[in-house]
């Protein structure tokens, strides 16, 4: 992106929850923990940044370089309620924007999750639909990249990983457009690598690793207001190729201090894809 073009950008001021610097490593529990046991042991603090509006610039957004980009993507799907409908037909889509976007040679969309805000709910409360993270964070690590691989694909997954890959999310609002709780995102040029994390995320059959985010005052936030139904935003959440191009895209809910009174909580979708090239 153009330096200049960036300084002229709309912008909102708002509060992120970035990691305070850990004694050691951090741990999240995935699912609701038990009384007297801390969810989390990791330590946060909200930090104002301001968060770009990207709409004017984002035709010239790479997943190589910022790590992220927005595409018009219209979907045939109807009824986000229809788990068979999201998992053959929307899959499907997915799997075809993203091939026509970078070129991959096979992508494997392996969960989704949609996420329904509920002011003052608990996340992982029981019958609680998923919330929107307002965490900075990143999907996955140097570690849980290829990791998930070898959960995912089994005896394919040696073979696969001499290989480049990379992990892209597929966020779309599916009740548009999002005025309430929307996703900043971060460029990925401008994290360093001693912002990130890294951080067991604890499932009742697993542990997996995501990276939490320390301040950095050199990062450089987007987002895309009012997004619409007929829009995605590709985020790179890992990239197996260290060489200088984006490899992880942190990124968090915030509370827009724009949006209007009475506006619809946010709802959207977000499919996780292993992409292989070559």
């Amino acid at each position: 992106m153009n330096t200049a073009a960036i300084e002229h950008l709309p912008r909102v001021a708002a509060r992120l929850q970035y990691l305070e610097p850990p004694a050691e490593k951090p741990r999240s529990l995935e699912y609701l923990a038990p009384p007297g046991v801390p969810q989390t042991t990791a330590v946060y603090r909200e930090r104002e940044v301001e968060i770009r509006d990207v709409r004017p610039v984002a035709e010239t957004l790479s997943l190589e370089q910022e790590g992220f980009q927005l595409l018009t993507a219209p979907t045939l799907l109807k009824d986000f309620d229809d788990e068979e409908a999201i998992r053959t037909r929307y899959y499907d889509e997915a799997i075809e924007l993203l091939k026509a976007q970078t070129g991959a040679t096979r992508v494997v969309v392996f969960d989704h999750t949609i996420r329904r805000r509920i002011p003052g709910a608990v996340e992982r409360a029981k019958g609680t639909p998923r919330q929107p993270v307002p965490r900075v964070h990143n999907d996955y690590t140097a570690k849980s990249g290829p990791q998930r691989v070898r959960d995912l694909l089994g005896d394919e997954a040696e073979e696969l990983l001499k290989k480049r890959f990379a992990v892209i999310n597929v966020w779309r609002p599916i009740r548009g457009p999002v005025l309430d709780a929307p996703l900043a995102i971060t460029d990925a040029s401008t994290i360093a690598a001693g912002d990130l994390v890294a951080t067991d995320l604890v499932y009742p059959d697993r542990t997996g690793e995501i990276y939490y985010v320390k301040f950095n005052p050199d990062h450089r936030w987007f987002y895309a207001p009012a997004m619409r139904n007929d829009e995605v935003l590709l985020i790179k959440c890992y990239d197996s190729i260290n060489d200088g191009r984006a490899r992880f895209v942190p990124h968090s809910a915030f509370v827009d201090p724009t949006t209007p009174a009475g506006a619809p909580p946010r709802e959207s979708i977000e499919l996780r894809t292993l992409v292989f090239f070559g």
